[in-house]
């Protein structure tokens, strides 16, 4: 059974920092194409960031590049995302998706598993 896990979430003043963890099993992860998402209030789930199986390459939103950094563990099964000068609009629920394939996506739908989501506020 395939499991993925977040955590790290909570609330943050606007300039803070906080540092998502996902926890996956039941699965190759060494195999696997991680991202994550968020979705806002009202909003569409949109696609954070991502990397490749052996996190040689990584992608990430224009609007949080510069600030968001993703990074994996294969041996703890573990994906990141450290989240750094954090803006009010970065408040959402932010979920960690598995991909098996080897090529990037930014699409919820070609991603195969997904966590239940953990929620970040960030404080003005």
């Amino acid at each position: 059974q395939v499991q993925v896990v977040e955590s790290g979430g909570g609330l943050v003043q606007a300039g803070g920092s906080l540092r998502l963890s996902c926890a996956a099993s039941g699965l190759t992860f060494s195999r696997c194409y991680m991202a994550w998402f968020r979705q806002g209030p009202g909003k569409e789930r949109e696609f954070v960031a991502s990397i490749s199986w052996s996190g040689g390459s990584t992608y990430t939103a224009d609007s949080v590049k510069g600030r968001f950094t993703i990074s994996r563990d294969n041996a703890k099964n573990t994906v990141y995302l450290q989240m750094n000068s954090l803006k009010p609009e970065d408040t959402a629920v932010y979920y960690c998706a598995a991909r098996l394939a080897a090529t990037q996506s930014k699409i919820v739908v070609d991603y195969n598993y997904w966590g239940q989501g953990t929620q970040v506020t960030v404080s003005s």
